[in-house]
Parts: C-alpha cells; sequence; structure tokens
C-alpha cells in the first residue's frame, strides 16, 4: 500500500493507493503551520489511522512547496513555516518508523500526470505549473528527473527573450527569486494580472480578463495574444533542450480553454521549420495529481 501526502499551507491531503494506484482511503485535515512538533504529531496520526482502517504499514511520499537542501537536508517552507530549518524527511522517518520520500509539489503533479493513459505512449513528459507562481517537473520514462541541485523543472525562473521584451515593449519584473524577468513574473495569474495592468486593462481579475477577451475587447484579445506567445516562447525552450514529447498542464490557469487551442500554433513560431510542438494536454488527475505524485515517489 503506498500512502501520499499533499501538504499545503491550509490543508494536508492523505490518501491511500493500492498496487493498481486505485484510491482506496482519504483524510483531510488543517495543516498545523506554526508549531513543528505538531505538525510531526499530525502526520504520525494520520499514518496510524490509516495503518489501523487498512490493516498495513504503507510506504510514505509527501509532497509540499518548498524546497530541501541536498546537503543539509533541512527544509525550506514559505507555506509551511514551521517546517523550515528541519530536516523533515529524517524526523518524519525517525517518527513512523519507516522511509519517507519528500518531493515539491510540482514534481509530485508530474509525476502523477505522467503516469496515466494520457501519457502511456509518451516517455518524456514534463508538468507545467501555471498558477500562483510557475513551476514544473520532468518525467523521464515515468520516473522523475531531479538534477544534482533538485533543480529540474524549476522553468519559471528563466528569463524572458530580448525579442519578447521588444516585440511587446514588456518592463522586466523583479522576481521573488532574487532575479528579474522571470518566466514566472509574466505566465502565472500574478503575472498576467501585471501585464494588464503595466497596460491600462480595467480587469481586477484573471477570470474578469477571460470575460473581457471572449466578447471581444481588443485590449484584452492583445494581453491574452501576448501572454499565450511568452508561455510559447518557454515552452519550445524547453522542447528545443529536451525534446519534450508532451507539456500536462496544470494550476488554476490550466482550466483556460484557450491555453490548449492556441498554444499548438504558437509554439511553431519559437522552433525550427517543419518540427511539430509537443502534445499540449489537459490534467488527468488535476488537484488530485498533488497527492497521486506524492503515493509514487519510492515506486
Amino acid at each position: 500500500m503506498r500512502y501520499g501526502f499533499d501538504i499545503g499551507g491550509t490543508k494536508i491531503e492523505m490518501a491511500a493507493f493500492d498496487d493498481r494506484l486505485n484510491q482506496v482511503f482519504c483524510q483531510r485535515v488543517n495543516t498545523p503551520t506554526a508549531d513543528y512538533q505538531q505538525f510531526l504529531d499530525c502526520v504520525k496520526t494520520l499514518v496510524a489511522q490509516a495503518d489501523m482502517t487498512l490493516h498495513t504499514r504503507g510506504s510514505i511520499g509527501i509532497g509540499l512547496p518548498g524546497v530541501t537542501d541536498p546537503i543539509s537536508h533541512k527544509q525550506l517552507s514559505v507555506n509551511v513555516p514551521c517546517l523550515s530549518g528541519h530536516c523533515l524527511g529524517d524526523d518524519l522517518a525517525n517518527t513512523l518508523d519507516r522511509p519517507v520520500t519528500i518531493e515539491n509539489d510540482c514534481r509530485c503533479f508530474a509525476l502523477s500526470e505522467a503516469s496515466t493513459e494520457q501519457t502511456r505512449a509518451h516517455d518524456i513528459v514534463f508538468g507545467v505549473i501555471i498558477g500562483t507562481g510557475a513551476g514544473g517537473g520532468l518525467v523521464l520514462n515515468r520516473h522523475l528527473y531531479k538534477g544534482k541541485n533538485g533543480l529540474a523543472g524549476e522553468w519559471g525562473h528563466t528569463p524572458i527573450s530580448a525579442q519578447l521584451v521588444q516585440r511587446y515593449d514588456l518592463p522586466l519584473f523583479a522576481c521573488s527569486c532574487g532575479l528579474s524577468g522571470c518566466f514566472e513574473r509574466y505566465v502565472s495569474g500574478r503575472g498576467l494580472m501585471a501585464l494588464s495592468q503595466h497596460f491600462h486593462h480595467q480587469a481586477t481579475s484573471v477570470p474578469d480578463l477571460l470575460t473581457h477577451y471572449r466578447q471581444g475587447c481588443p485590449l484584452a484579445q492583445r494581453l491574452i495574444a501576448m501572454y499565450i506567445d511568452i508561455l510559447a516562447s518557454a515552452l519550445a525552450s524547453l522542447q528545443l533542450m529536451l525534446d519534450v514529447d508532451a507539456f500536462v498542464f496544470g494550476g488554476g490557469l490550466s482550466n483556460i480553454a484557450e491555453i490548449y487551442q492556441l498554444l499548438p500554433q504558437a509554439m511553431r513560431g519559437w522552433l525550427f521549420a517543419h518540427s511539430q510542438p509537443a502534445a499540449i494536454l489537459p490534467p488527468v488527475y488535476g488537484d488530485s495529481s498533488g497527492v497521486r505524485g506524492a503515493a509514487l515517489l519510492d515506486g
């Protein structure tokens, strides 16, 4: 039995899966964010309840926002501040008396979506998260690729090209990572709204902007076309480097239907002549992919 945890700043979802990845058990509780010991006790209680209900000792995979230092094994998590500075994996392994695998939640999404019938024929799958931020994960033959420093998939913090800046007279937005001009600052939900405000559109939210776009507002249509071109540039760069078979989208902006209609043609403008863009796919499991991907971590 595999246990997966999807840990966020407001809730912890824990689910158990059998050997065919059928979900057989699920619990949700509020996340203890201020007290580390309380957090460990919460996870311990959830695991004990699952063990008792299912009469087994499941393997443990955990997905959460943030990064784990590859040398010190200490956690850095803005969403769950009590975890920062602690060796969460080691402490949970001791608390639960079994191995624990921890991974970034974006990579858990990618691993889950690369392990579906939709992606069965694709060997190289890139999970693209566009929501509050922009992240992702690279999966090769159903195995997560992390890299030496655990940075594989951080496409959101690569810089937009000078060609894009000149084409649209874009500002160079500063990014919270310490760099400037990162793709995340243009293609995330906050990035799209920053573009909207910069070009003086009256929309107050992404859904509001999309409503104006679908009603034929010229400025909204220009903004969405600009957004699609910026996103296409980022994905085309990944395809040129990795020869990706399929991009699977997640996050709040993955619900925008126009992405799947417009991106393939837009990507052709950033690829070699006669090159075919990778498949652009919606998620199969969506918000449930985090916990499912976490359960797959030890597999």
